[in-house]
């Protein structure tokens, strides 16, 4: 039998639409992917999401969207999405996943973004304990300590310039000796004394406290090679994200960087019947009450869409 609606990806856009989908009755199948829940699952304590005024574990907040969807109608399959196809004499959408094909009238692709590190030993375990890509969830609970941004864009320095509310002192590290930013952005940062830029220069290696939090990074200057110890207690990457959309193929239109394109004012697709929601269609804001929000939108769009076909 085949689906009304599938969604891909389960992190607060793919959670949103679920449980939107549900309530109208549509029984929407939702594939979780590898990463259940999606980045937020990796981030220890959200403050910004409206309702929770002591905070909540971003692992807690998942598993509570994915309760309630299931709650209204929502199936779980806990496959990976290898591929998205359409037949071109039904129109039915076709989702090859690690565990079969499934066929669908419609589907939302939710399947956020990929934040990029450098790869570094120890990686993985330091993400929420003094790692992390996003200073607008995290920068609040590092107050009056040292703290670090990677990167040289605009993104960089918005990060490092909103920093200065919270740290001590913010270090802006780039391989290169010159920011890519706007010339605007440019003299924001470095007229602020809070902020200091550290040029030709990578992180080469993590170091842990005790507890597993970050205690310093050992640093490499690009051009002479010679290496430095300096103390942080978080370093916040801004190095940019990695869409999560090359599965869908030539069903959607994405940017340069490979963000799927909606149309205006919608979360239509250039294909009729197909919706992005989340990170995924989303190179501004990326927080998780914006793709709750695209996550409501989508499931809206795609109930009238299934309407307009009966």
């Amino acid at each position: 039998m085949d689906e009304k609606l599938i969604i891909i990806g389960t992190g607060p856009a793919g959670y949103t639409a679920a449980i939107y989908a549900a309530r109208a009755g549509l029984s929407p199948l939702v594939f979780t992917g590898a990463q259940l829940g999606g980045q937020l699952t990796t981030t220890t304590e959200v403050e910004n999401f409206p309702g929770f005024p002591q905070g909540i574990m971003g692992s807690d907040l998942m598993f509570a969207m994915s309760e309630q969807a299931e709650k209204f109608g929502a199936r779980y399959a806990y496959e990976e999405v290898l591929s998205l196809a359409q037949e071109s004499c039904s129109g039915l959408f076709v989702v090859t996943t690690s565990g079969g094909a499934y066929k669908a009238k419609a589907v939302i692709i939710a399947t956020g973004a990929t934040a990029r590190y450098p790869g570094l030993p120890g990686e993985e375990k330091l993400i929420g304990h003094g790692l992390t890509a996003c200073a607008t969830c995290d920068g609040a609970f590092y107050r009056e300590v040292p703290v670090a941004v990677v990167g040289g864009g605009d993104s960089a320095c918005e990060e490092a310039a909103f920093l200065t509310r919270f740290a001590s002192e913010v270090f802006l590290i780039h391989r290169r000796d010159q920011l890519r930013a706007s010339k605007a952005m440019q003299q924001r940062v470095l007229s602020n004394p809070k902020i200091q830029p550290l040029w030709n220069s990578t992180i080469a290696a993590y170091h842990t406290d005790a507890a597993g939090e970050l205690a310093a990074v050992t640093l490499r200057d690009t051009q002479t090679g010679a290496t430095r110890e300096l103390p942080l207690k978080c370093v916040f990457m801004a190095i940019g994200h990695t869409p999560n959309s090359a599965f869908a193929g030539a069903l959607v239109e994405r940017d340069a960087a490979g963000f799927i394109r909606t149309l205006p004012g919608s979360t239509a697709t250039a294909t009729p019947g197909l919706f992005a929601a989340g990170d995924v269609a989303d190179p501004v804001y990326q927080q998780a009450i914006s793709a709750a929000g695209m996550g409501c939108r989508a499931a809206l769009d795609a109930e009238r869409y299934l309407l307009s076909l009966e």
